[in-house]
């Protein structure tokens, strides 16, 4: 298995132009868009469609007028929308379809859905995420990390490192060998998102609980599966 990174959002802009039809992807927003939708997943959520923009979301919502619409611009729930970006507002929609936009996480899903499979990936369901690697045994897996707006962000790094490690005989890019590297730097995961900008600012904000959620490594058993633009358990 060989491990690659797109590290910024700039890296991601240019995957549409990659041929990933043998890669599997495994994408990464820590906080908290894909922490968020495994929640959702692990609880019961059918299916979730990402939308790269509020516009395309509520063009689905009128498609599906029983969805629920989530999602957030500059980390606040947008205007009208049943559930912001908070994972612990999607604990509780089982059976549910749930329209996602946020600022980076549904775009960078959106990017690669020409890929050979896309998988959500987040701290939460880290060993899922690594018994299915083990299983399915691709021969290129791409640890994608939304970032934040057009920077790079510590916790979507942490996440694809901790995932990349468990697979010590693979063959590491230098990205993706950054990603390892920067997730051994911090004696936890929450330390690390702590550290983040993105941490540091939910913290500012009050939201440190929503830190720790997303801090807790392999709580859950969900892995998303994205096929076709819309995303369900496998």
């Amino acid at each position: 298995m060989k491990f690659d990174a797109s590290l910024t959002p700039a890296d991601i802009s240019r995957l549409p132009e990659r041929d990933l039809s043998g890669t599997t992807c495994v994408v990464f927003d820590v906080l908290r868009a894909t922490s968020s939708m495994i929640t959702a997943l692990a609880n019961g959520a059918a299916e979730i469609f990402p939308a790269k923009t509020i516009e395309e979301a509520r063009a689905l919502r009128e498609k599906m007028p029983d969805a629920l619409l989530g999602g957030e611009r500059h980390g606040e729930r947008i205007e009208g929308f049943d559930l912001g970006n908070n994972p612990l507002e999607y604990a509780a929609h089982s059976g549910r379809r749930i329209i996602s936009t946020t600022t980076n996480g549904t775009i960078a899903l959106r990017a690669c859905e020409r890929a050979g499979r896309v998988l959500v990936g987040a701290l939460l369901n880290l060993a899922a995420l690594r018994d299915e690697l083990a299983r399915s045994r691709p021969a290129d897996v791409l640890l994608v990390c939304a970032g934040t707006f057009e920077t790079f962000a510590l916790e979507d790094a942490i996440a694809a490192g901790l995932l990349a490690a468990e697979f010590p005989d693979a063959d590491l890019t230098d990205a993706a060998a950054a990603t390892v590297a920067t997730a051994r730097s911090f004696a936890t995961p929450l330390e690390g998102l702590l550290a983040a900008r993105n941490g540091r600012a939910l913290v500012a904000k009050g939201w440190r609980d929503q830190i720790e959620w997303c801090a807790q490594a392999s709580r859950f058993g969900a892995i998303g599966a994205m096929d076709g633009g819309i995303i369900r358990s496998l």
